[in-house]
């Protein structure tokens, strides 16, 4: 084998391996972490004394590893290389108890299966169905939210839909969408708190 020839051979393992480097290194990369933020509200007194945020309950279809960024076209489009920094179901139960708490000076505000001993005296539930960018680019936030009294209660439970859209769109940017769906989570605290306060206590056994 002539000399010219060896070093061709040298030269393309080496661009082999660089390329099989650069495959292992984009394979193994960690993905950008995203986390919703609290946002300040309206502070109120007059909430029940305790209150416990049941662990939202979140369409499968948004409880995934990537972060769902928009639906559209009958797609589900994900953000690629972006996640969540812990299960969805968690940190919008954790938004929210912080939201809440603000909003409700008075009132100690915690999260289901947080480490707390004393007793709730009402409940928030809340069921997510929409939580990414619309087809138009706009954060959508859809579900249901309930708050209702612990133990027997006075009248029904309070149960309303949830339908928040972002003012501008936001689809073009995972954070701007992050910072615009906090604000959808920011926004039913508001509607939360509104309820707490008119609640009926609950009777005693």
């Amino acid at each position: 084998m002539t000399q010219s020839s060896t070093s061709r051979l040298r030269f393309l393992s080496l661009v082999g391996a660089l390329g099989l480097t650069g495959l292992l290194s984009a394979c193994s990369s960690d993905p950008t972490l995203y986390t919703l933020a609290p946002l300040p509200g309206v502070s109120q007194a007059g909430g029940p004394a305790v209150v416990e945020i049941r662990t939202p309950v979140v369409s499968a279809r948004l409880d995934r590893d990537t972060i769902v960024k928009a639906s559209e076209d009958y797609q589900t489009k994900l953000a690629s290389g972006s996640s969540w920094s812990e299960a969805l179901p968690d940190m919008l139960g954790h938004t929210l108890m912080t939201d809440l708490a603000q909003r409700l000076p008075g009132t100690t505000v915690f999260a289901q299966d947080d480490a707390v001993t004393t007793t709730p005296a009402a409940y928030v539930e809340l069921t997510i169905r929409n939580f990414e960018a619309d087809s138009a680019g706009h954060a959508l936030v859809t579900g249901m939210l309930s708050v209702h009294p612990a133990g027997k209660m006075i009248g029904p439970v309070m149960t309303t839909p949830v339908v928040w859209q972002s003012p501008e769109p936001v689809a073009s940017s995972t954070a701007k969408l992050t910072a615009a769906l906090s604000q959808g989570v920011a926004s039913i605290a508001d509607q939360a708190a509104a309820k707490l306060r008119v609640l009926p206590p609950p009777l005693k056994d």
